[in-house]
């Protein structure tokens, strides 16, 4: 054999043990970066995992914003599918509403007590009349409605001449669903069946209004499973950008069942923004209703018009605003009149949510607030769950003011 040719040997040799090198290197390296079995033999990611949300059995990455679902024991080795919230079926508006219905009889309600004990007497005298106005001043029902209902009263019994306190008692009730307004109009826009609204006029706008600290946010989260319960789609805006928390709480009970919320990535955005993409979105996904969630700061009332009334501008840019609904704390009473009055020449309101009205002894505020706004109490919370939100009904309502049981 010549020289060339043990050179050419050589050199062969040479590469074919660096070849057999590298490939030996390559597949240790896959093997590392592959995928070892668990305690059960099913292959999970073993490099950078995530760690399992143990309420929802969910991985998540922050980074990829894809999730692997279900445990490792059942999921496939690498694999990563959208993430599938656990979307909860709120309870229905008829359901609730039985419900709702059942609590308030059920409930003692100290205006009713006061009543019942003055009205048991056989014969009234001024200065049991005056009790009565009294008592109902304190149920903030307010000093015009009290003086009238009781003025009424009074004429009933005399020209009936009923002095059996049961009767007294039936009258006063009669007397309390009139002036409470059974007649008023309280359904919302959103509630009419599809027949009644177009699809060129959806969405249905609902636009939340009410000073922080009254559950407005939480009222509309309530709302949104409202609809969601009765076949609804629901878009939320979380257009309150200014208080840091409310976007994501917002965000929660969207997810709860399944509904977008539009927010702004950045604190302090311009809430007529947000309202503007949620209201474009809305009606590009042909969303049933959009619920806006607002702002409560109160510094001037100048401040407060010109941003509600900036929101409502530029939402009616794509779609019509239906609803404007200030939420109120029923415990606050009378001193929630004049933000309510605020509100109301901000920005024009159609209805009146009243939250807290099972823990408070003021149910008068209901008959109070209709007749300083002129708007109705459309819906009522009666609860802290999440499906304790249900249409006024004013027979119930006062059967439960006059509860005594």
């Amino acid at each position: 054999m010549d020289t060339n040719s043990v050179i050419y040997l050589v050199i062969g040799l040479m590469a074919l043990v660096l070849a057999i090198i590298v490939a030996a290197l390559i597949i240790r390296a896959a093997r590392k970066k592959g995928s070892r079995p668990d305690a059960t033999g099913i292959s999970t990611q073993s490099q950078d995992m995530p760690p399992v949300d143990s309420a929802e059995g969910t991985r998540s990455s922050t980074a990829t914003g894809t999730v692997t679902s279900g445990s490792p024991e059942s999921a496939s080795p690498q694999m990563t599918v959208p993430a599938i919230p656990q979307v909860q079926t709120p309870e229905s508006a008829t359901s609730r509403l039985i419900r709702l219905r059942a609590r308030l009889s059920k409930s003692a309600n100290p205006l009713g007590k006061a009543l019942f004990t003055i009205l048991s007497k056989n014969h009234l005298t001024n200065s049991d009349w005056e009790d009565v106005e009294d008592t109902l001043l304190l149920a903030d029902v307010g000093a015009d409605a009290s003086s009238r209902l009781v003025d009424q009263l009074k004429s009933d019994v005399r020209i009936q001449g009923e002095t059996e306190p049961n009767t007294v008692r039936e009258m006063l009730k009669t007397r309390l669903l009139a002036i409470v307004d059974a007649g008023m109009d309280r359904r919302l826009c959103a509630e009419l069946s599809e027949t009644q609204v177009p699809n060129d006029q959806k969405p249905s706008v609902i636009i939340m209004v009410g000073v922080n600290g009254t559950g407005k946010t939480t009222t509309a989260g309530k709302l949104a499973r409202f609809f969601v319960a009765e076949g609804r789609t629901v878009m939320m805006a979380a257009a309150d950008t200014f208080r840091a928390a409310a976007a994501d709480q917002l965000e929660t009970w969207g997810n709860r069942v399944g509904v977008r919320v539009v927010r702004s990535d950045k604190d302090g955005a311009d809430p007529a923004s947000v309202a503007f993409e949620a209201a474009h979105t809305a009606k590009e996904q042909g969303s049933d209703v959009l619920i806006v969630d607002t702002a409560g700061r109160l510094q001037n009332k100048a401040n407060l018009m010109q941003e509600l009334g900036k929101i409502r501008r530029v939402i009616e840019k794509t779609a019509k605003v239906d609803e404007v609904l200030l939420v109120l704390d029923a415990t606050t009473g009378q001193n929630g009149m004049a933000q309510a009055k605020v509100f109301a020449d901000a920005i024009g309101i159609t209805g009146i949510v009243l939250t807290k009205l099972d823990g408070s002894a003021r149910g008068g505020i209901v008959i109070s607030v209709q007749q300083e706004l002129g708007v109705p109490v459309k819906l009522v919370g009666l609860g802290e769950g999440p499906d304790d939100l249900t249409v006024f009904d004013p027979a119930t309502f006062v059967d439960g003011i006059l509860a005594v049981n």
